[in-house]
């Protein structure tokens, strides 16, 4: 149930042959304390039966003929009716406040444009999932940040207000299947747009990341032409030099009563 101070949310779930965790995921935000206004599941070319499955849970399927997340993930996300925008991917479990936190930031700070939080692997003993999420995701965090001037959003854990996606849809990279979908989302709002951190909104995530070195090769490949196309627009120094400008006029601009 919605509470009626808080804002709509839709959320969106990029799907690849997924059904099984796809099943998993959308019966976590089925246990939501508040429930999403809309599930859009954004059927990547799948062969199985991703799409019935979202069907089952009566979510939206839009179908993206393009390959790759950024082209998914921008299709989820033009196709999203409400006012606020979450983002997982379709392997994670949700925590059953998940919609209703994201919900709260956005109504408690009307200039919050995104909001994201971590993830904890799930298919390990508690303190290795802990201690492997703190490598993996520390790292992803210390690298971006040097990289971009500012912390991350985290593709599996993200929301943004729809205006905001609007206002940078044509802006972001979604024909480059080679992108991360989020760290491109990243360098066009971290510097121009307010954006948040809660450590306490954590979901549960799927190890594929951390299995094989062929996944952690490719995704390392991937982030580094992530950053190699943002810094052709603005290099990282130059990125830098923004932000302490940005704080700099910040600390000299005038209070107000």
């Amino acid at each position: 149930m919605q509470a009626p101070d808080l804002p709509a949310v839709s959320v969106v779930i990029p799907c690849l042959n997924d059904a099984g965790v796809l099943r998993t995921c959308l019966a976590s935000l089925a246990e939501q304390s508040m429930q999403p206004a809309e599930i859009v599941v954004v059927d990547n070319n799948s062969t199985d039966n991703s799409a019935e499955v979202a069907a089952e849970f009566c979510a939206k399927v839009v179908f993206e003929p393009r390959p790759g997340i950024p082209a998914a993930a921008a299709a989820g996300y033009d196709a999203a009716a409400s006012e606020i925008i979450a983002r997982c991917d379709a392997d994670c479990i949700l925590p059953p406040n998940w919609i209703q936190q994201l919900a709260e930031h956005f109504a408690a700070d009307p200039q919050l444009a995104a909001v994201s939080g971590p993830g904890r692997f799930y298919g390990f003993s508690p303190w290795l999932g802990r201690v492997l999420s703190r490598i993996y995701l520390g790292s992803y965090y210390q690298a971006m940040t040097l990289a971009l001037a500012h912390r991350p959003l985290f593709g599996s854990n993200l929301a943004l207000r729809t205006a905001v996606w609007h206002e940078v849809k044509d802006a972001v990279h979604r024909e480059d299947p080679e992108q991360h979908d989020d760290v491109c989302l990243s360098a066009h709002l971290g510097l121009d747009y307010r954006c948040a951190w809660d450590r306490t909104l954590v979901v549960g995530m799927a190890p594929r990341a951390v299995l094989g070195g062929a996944n952690l090769a490719r995704r390392f490949r991937r982030a580094f032409h992530t950053l190699a196309v943002h810094w052709q627009a603005e290099p990282p120094w130059q990125r830098w030099v923004r932000r302490f400008r940005d704080i700099a006029g910040a600390a000299a601009a005038p209070a107000r009563d």
